[in-house]
């Protein structure tokens, strides 16, 4: 198979372009299995390399890979308790692992697919083979990621729902825990929406509330970042590795976007278009649950409120 008719493959998946190259992490105690499964992959996809158990985990944390061919016999983490840990944590519980080993026996191969493998391919390795295997669960890959995405947009607004969100900032909470970086969480409720509601009619309601979610979608976001519909009128914008600083400003840049669309909203008791309110909030997580910080967002967007709207009120938690 060529590498052309590799990434066609991939690509044909998802009935559209795929337009970045598969990431496939590679773990194996011995450089030279690395290495001659790095010849076959390095053309076709963005290839990552492991030696050690610990190493693989570490980098599938900063990587993402896309699928992970793993070696079962390692030293100090066979590759069965590797697999464990990896399907234990929501960031790497849905990258394919397959297992390549030397080992042949049914019961190997038994226990790599309770675990949560995929495949299970023999040493020494086919390159026809690998690739063909790893090609199929790439695809099954991607439909599955594409189908999780679907779940995860707000059907009103085509931004990222509560349960997006809830999922994001559980596993952000854990990086940032362990890396020791402040998570920042901005919570925004619009203006008098009630009010909008009353006045114009709940479809020019939702014509509003797509209006303000464009605004969110217009403001350029890190990889990481994410901004979602909270429920109702609120959005909410998860900011991991963000000082409070640089959330703030972020905050009022929405804030300012939203202002300049000049949507006309003649009920309400603050302005004369709509407008939106914000709470931003920053810590570096610790032992505490993550219900802090939002909770600390939610207070700030109170205070934003008590003390006129149409603005940003933040703090470290």
């Amino acid at each position: 198979m060529s590498d052309s008719s590799f990434l066609f493959s991939v690509d044909s998946a998802l009935g559209a372009s795929y337009s970045e190259r598969p990431k496939l992490l590679i773990v194996d105690d011995q450089p030279v299995n690395i290495q001659a499964l790095y010849q076959v992959f390095s053309a076709s996809c963005d290839v990552f390399m492991a030696t050690s158990g610990q190493q693989a985990l570490d980098v599938c944390r900063q990587k993402s890979p896309d699928l992970i061919l793993l070696d079962v016999v390692m030293p100090d983490m066979d590759g069965i308790e590797v697999c464990r840990k990896l399907k234990s944590e929501p960031e790497t519980r849905d990258v394919p692992v397959i297992f390549v080993t030397s080992q042949d026996s049914p019961e190997e191969e038994t226990l790599g697919l309770e675990v949560g493998a995929v495949d299970f391919i023999t040493k020494p390795v086919n390159p026809a083979v690998v690739k063909a295997r790893v090609k199929t669960h790439l695809m099954l890959k991607i439909q599955a990621d594409a189908l999780r995405e679907l779940a995860s947009v707000d059907g009103l607004t085509g931004i990222a729902n509560r349960r997006r969100f809830d999922e994001r900032i559980e596993a952000e909470w854990r990086a940032c825990r362990r890396t020791e970086q402040p998570l920042s969480v901005i919570m925004i409720d619009v203006d008098h929406f009630k009010k909008y509601n009353d006045h114009y009619g709940h479809l020019e309601g939702d014509t509003c509330l797509r209006m303000v979610a464009q605004a969110l979608k217009e403001n350029q976001w890190r990889g990481r970042d994410i901004a979602a519909r909270y429920g109702g009128e609120e959005f909410v914008c998860l900011m991991p590795e963000t000082k409070l600083e640089d959330a703030i400003k972020k905050a009022e840049s929405i804030r300012a976007r939203v202002y300049e669309l000049a949507v006309p909203h003649a009920a309400s008791d603050s302005a004369d278009r709509v407008t939106i309110s914000l709470g931003v909030s920053c810590t570096v997580p610790d032992e505490r649950d993550l219900t802090s910080v939002m909770s600390a967002a939610d207070e700030q967007l109170y205070k934003a409120k008590e003390g006129g709207r149409n603005r940003v009120e933040g703090a470290n938690s």
